[in-house]
Order: C-alpha cells, then structure tokens, then sequence
C-alpha cells in the first residue's frame, strides 16, 4: 500500500504562545505550508510578554498571522481576586476559542497550572458549557535531554554540569505537556554536544540551530497523528 495526499486535506491549525524573540517561532513560520509542515497554518501566536519580538515577527510574516498579548500581572491587576490559576484558564481560553489542532509552547516562559490543561483537555468548560469536542494536545520545546535539568535555566545549568565532569553532553527535546514541568512524554529527542574548551555561547549557538529543526519535526509528527494529510491508498 502506498501513501498518497488526500485531495480535501484539511487545513491543520496551530496556536504558538511565546514569550521572547521567536526564533523557534520564526522557524515555524518559515515551515508552514511547505513539504515540512504542509496543509498548516499557525492561526495565532500568544505572548504573556507585550514587547516580545515574536510578535513583531508574527504580524510581519508573508501573511500576517493574529497576535494577542496576555500578561499575568496585568491579568491580576485588572481583576482583583483573580489568581494564577485564573489566568491560566484565561489563557486556555484565548487560545480554544481559535479551534487549534495543535497547541506548540515555543519558549513560552510560564508554567502553566492545572487550569490550562483541564480546558484544553476538555475535562472543564472554556465558555459557559461549552467543552473542547477532543483533547488539544500540547507540546513544548525544552533545551535539555528527558529527566535532565527540568525548568528554567537548563543550557546554563548544563553547561556547568560538563564543566564539572558530570555529563558528557546535553541535548533538545519536544514533548508533550502534563502537569509536571518538563516531565512529558516525549516526541522527538536530539542530543547536542558540548566540546571541551569552547565558551558557552557557542554550545549555545549550537543548540538552538537544533531547536530550529526540531521545533518543526516534532510539529509535524504530532499534526500527522491526529490530523493526516497522507492516506494509505
């Protein structure tokens, strides 16, 4: 049996969130409707940071793609009462509202709480009674191999460690995201290595040209499990 491009594919849809200069951000862009990441469209990118350049490089794409702004202390200081929490299904909110397939946290610099999940999940209503019809998967790139160097800080913290002697090198990886930080099953791992002797901006360099790739595949390989563009003739 060969695999062929169904003629009504549907336009898979992407929500990025971020929170700095895009770079990762910007690779997706560059991949959309191409070979590597065909029939997609990112239909809104989110920033909890207002002066992020991911937003500048969103609305001057070829075509510009929708960006909204939503800060958590913004957030709490225009709703007294509010918490976290209620800033995270906010968040949700915002974001199902735009009928996504795929949710990718392209440096989004947030830990998301309870709340964000249990609405993109379904498991609680974003508008009145209305529920996500199926779970929204969501995938996050983090610079560092699975089990190591969980949350913030991870190159620098790495880096170090193979000062030290303790690891031989590190790596990038893009998993899917659960209520422990980082602790998700992952989709696509690549190991980065760490030369001897070579400063830390240039391990650095290094990486994110790895991020850059794999911020695309692990997209991909996602989208073509829930969302094909390819059946089986």
């Amino acid at each position: 049996m060969a695999e062929t491009a169904s003629a009504d594919a549907r336009e898979r849809r992407i929500v990025v969130l971020i929170s700095g200069s895009g770079t990762n951000l910007q690779a997706l862009i560059d991949a959309q409707n191409t070979p590597a990441l065909p029939s997609t469209r990112i239909v809104l990118v989110l920033s909890n940071r207002k002066a992020a350049y991911g937003l500048t490089r969103a609305s001057q794409a070829t075509t510009s793609i929708p960006t909204a702004y939503l800060g958590l202390q913004p957030y709490l200081k225009a709703n007294p009462g509010k918490t976290r929490d209620d800033y995270d299904r906010e968040v949700a909110r915002v974001v199902v509202k735009e009928n996504p397939d795929l949710i990718v946290l392209a440096g989004w610099m947030h830990i998301m709480g309870d709340g964000f999940l249990e609405i993109v999940n379904g498991d609680e209503p974003y508008d009145g009674d209305k529920r996500v019809q199926r779970p929204i998967p969501v995938i996050n790139l983090h610079p560092a191999l699975p089990g190591a160097f969980d949350g913030a800080h991870a190159i620098e913290r790495a880096y170090e460690a193979f000062q030290k002697g303790e690891i031989k090198h590190s790596g990038v990886m893009v998993h899917r995201v659960v209520k422990e930080v980082d602790r998700g099953e992952p989709v696509l791992v690549r190991e980065v290595e760490i030369l001897p002797g070579e400063p830390i901006e240039a391990f650095e360099e290094r990486l994110h040209s790895v991020e850059w790739k794999i911020i695309v595949d692990g997209t991909a390989k996602v989208l073509d499990e829930i969302a094909p563009t390819k059946v089986v003739a």
